[in-house]
């Protein structure tokens, strides 16, 4: 059963800024996991655009999990896993794995994109609600 859905567009050129800037390795260490900067670093003149997609991911599992960044979620308890040859897909820790664990999610799916300048990310949050979540159930509306 689908629980909730997150989608987040990031500016590549604004996050390019930031992570080249005066403080880009405090940002980049803070916000990414050292695998995600491996693989990002990796790109050479597409890194900015990799950075942008994770970063839109980190904010539409958020969405999805209904918290922003804090104490329900942190930016390195989010990661995007890319092996070469398959799709992205994402991994939770920490506080972000115990607050979707909570809500009865079970699974997430992502799916990344960049055209024009612009990165994109859309998350799908499946599983069985857990009893008090929240969120909204089929034939209801929310807030």
């Amino acid at each position: 059963m689908v629980l909730a859905t997150g989608v987040d567009l990031a500016e590549i050129e604004r996050l390019g800024r930031a992570i080249d800037g005066p403080h880009g390795v405090r940002f980049r260490e803070r916000v990414f996991t050292d695998a995600e900067r491996r693989w990002c670093e990796g790109r050479g003149r597409g890194r900015a655009e990799s950075y942008a997609a994770r970063f839109a991911a980190k904010e539409a599992v958020m969405k999805a999990l209904g918290v922003g960044w804090g104490p329900r979620a942190g930016w390195l308890d989010i990661e995007v896993v890319r092996e070469s040859g398959s799709a992205p897909r994402l991994s939770l820790s920490g506080r972000a794995l115990e607050t979707a664990r909570s809500l009865g999610v079970e699974r997430l799916h992502l799916s990344l994109s960049h055209a024009g300048g612009i990165a994109a990310a859309f998350v799908v949050a499946e599983g069985r609600a857990a009893p008090g979540a929240g969120g909204v159930t089929p034939g209801s509306s929310s807030p």
